[in-house]
């Protein structure tokens, strides 16, 4: 027990140590300026790498991992639908399992119209057939008949213009 005790303080000593340690490099303004230069080096060769790439028309790895994303998020979305698709497979499979649902009728009640339908074209078509659908000849005396034409309008005048007095020139 007395091991447990002493190796849980040696290892909280240890994390503070090693905490004071990285706060004081972090405080240099010598190891500060160096990581930060290192950083800005680490961007602008990931921005030239990506513009080399993007010049030989290679995909980065952040194309490809925007790709693999992308992906993910159409896989799921095809999945639910999948699912979807499934239920309402279910719910009609259901529904026609036992013949007696709402669409058990259909078939006969469309039988049923198209037999009407049927009856009422061959009713419409007898009479047609009945009534005489020629048009009643036209007597003879209108074959002659012509019509009058409408009176000729007597052409109308141009409004008469006034005439114009000639312009006087004015002395100086």
């Amino acid at each position: 027990m007395a091991d447990e005790g002493l190796k849980g303080r040696l290892a909280r000593q240890g994390e503070d140590a090693l905490g004071k340690l990285a706060q004081d490099l972090l405080e240099n303004p010598l190891v500060n300026g160096a990581i930060s230069r290192a950083f800005d080096a680490r961007e602008r060769a990931t921005q030239a790498q990506e513009a080399a790439l993007g010049a030989l028309n290679i995909p980065s790895a952040a194309d490809v991992e925007r790709l693999t994303r992308r992906l993910r998020s159409v896989s799921q979305r095809l999945e639910g639908i999948e699912d979807g698709v499934d239920r309402l497979d279910g719910r009609f499979a259901a529904l026609n399992a036992d013949g007696a649902g709402p669409l058990a009728g259909v078939a006969e009640r469309l039988g049923a119209i198209e037999a009407q339908l049927a009856k009422l074209a061959s009713d419409v078509s007898l009479l047609t057939g009945a009534l005489d659908t020629a048009p009643a000849p036209v007597p003879r005396e209108q074959e002659r008949l012509e019509v009058d034409k409408a009176p000729a309008t007597k052409a109308r005048k141009p409004p008469a213009t006034k005439a114009r007095k000639p312009r006087t020139k004015k002395s100086a």
